[in-house]
């Protein structure tokens, strides 16, 4: 049996998450989810960077181009957020090439366009 990685990071995360969900509801613009987001994560005291540029690299050479997950939790969890009816392969994709190519070892996708609960996929970098 694996032990699962940051377990109270995860568990406040995931909180913060439900927080928003419970009092904002489905149905609104990603960007709004993200706003919300960071004030509840100030509120807690969970220490984030949102949107903040990740470097890339590719035959150990720094490449010009940069990504920008949604946030980075902690200094170690990925946290990608969606607003859409459901999930779909190209955003687990997404958060799997993020940590593919990063240092991090969790990720959390978190869908807040899903409706009757929030959706949400935890994955980890298994490279």
């Amino acid at each position: 049996m694996s032990k699962l990685l940051y377990p109270e990071e995860s568990y406040a995360i995931i909180g913060a998450c439900f927080t928003v969900y419970n009092e904002m509801g489905p149905g609104l613009p990603e960007q709004v989810y993200l706003e919300c987001l960071e004030i509840e994560f100030e509120y807690l005291g969970i220490p984030f960077k949102a949107k903040s540029p990740q470097k890339l690299f590719f035959r150990n050479q720094q490449l010009k181009k940069t990504f920008e997950p949604d946030f980075i939790c902690y200094d170690k969890i990925i946290l990608e957020i969606k607003a859409l009816n459901e999930l779909r392969i190209a955003d687990q994709s997404q958060i799997l090439t993020y940590l593919n190519v990063t240092r991090f070892e969790l990720g959390h996708l978190v869908n807040f366009g899903h409706s009757p609960d929030l959706e949400r996929e935890r994955f980890a970098n298994t490279r």
